[in-house]
């Protein structure tokens, strides 16, 4: 089980993976996400133990320099972010969406969302197809997803990397479709 996830966000898609075989040599991590995102970024994912994730991660944003767009990481992952990253968490309610200009302020937005409300993390949709972009989305209760969306969306403003949110209490059914299908 990983404890801890790690990302660096970078501008190149070639100093992407030359950071990439660095940070793998430097520490004892698994790669979970090695991608080009939209336009023209990089992302890597590794996760492990915490020490061996921030020694890697450390030894990636040491050479990043200029090409850095975001780095982070995330120990004691909530258990329902993974699984919005690989795909979709299914759900019957359905309310709050976050978007941000970088992964790793989505991701990291989304983990303390559903860490500071009683609220199911739905999807986090990275980057492929939307311009560099990222963004979450949560359901539950309304009161719930509005304390989550706040969460997230202060989690990303503390980096100036929040782009807007919102808060729909309920959804029309075809607007809610499409949002599940991606």
């Amino acid at each position: 089980m990983t404890q801890a996830i790690g990302i660096l966000e970078l501008t190149s898609i070639a100093r992407g993976m030359e950071l990439g075989d660095v940070m793998l040599k430097s520490a004892n991590v698994q790669l979970l996400l090695c991608r080009t995102l939209c336009p023209g970024k990089f992302l890597l994912m590794l996760g492990g133990d915490v020490g061996a994730v921030q020694q890697a991660i450390a030894a990636g944003t040491a050479r990043a320099g200029e090409m850095l767009v975001d780095s982070l990481v995330l120990a004691n992952i909530h258990p329902s972010v993974l699984p919005a990253i690989s795909g979709l968490n299914v759900v019957g309610q359905r309310q709050g969406i976050v978007e941000t200009w970088s992964v790793a302020a989505c991701i990291s937005a989304a983990d303390r969302a559903v860490k500071a409300a009683n609220v199911t993390l739905v999807r986090v949709h990275m980057a492929f197809g939307i311009g560099g972009k990222c963004y979450m989305v949560v359901a539950g209760d309304i009161a719930d997803v509005d304390n989550a969306v706040t969460v997230a969306s202060d989690s990303a403003g503390e980096k100036g990397l929040l782009v807007h949110r919102t808060v729909i209490p309920r959804p029309h059914d075809a607007l809610w479709q499409q949002l599940m299908e991606g």
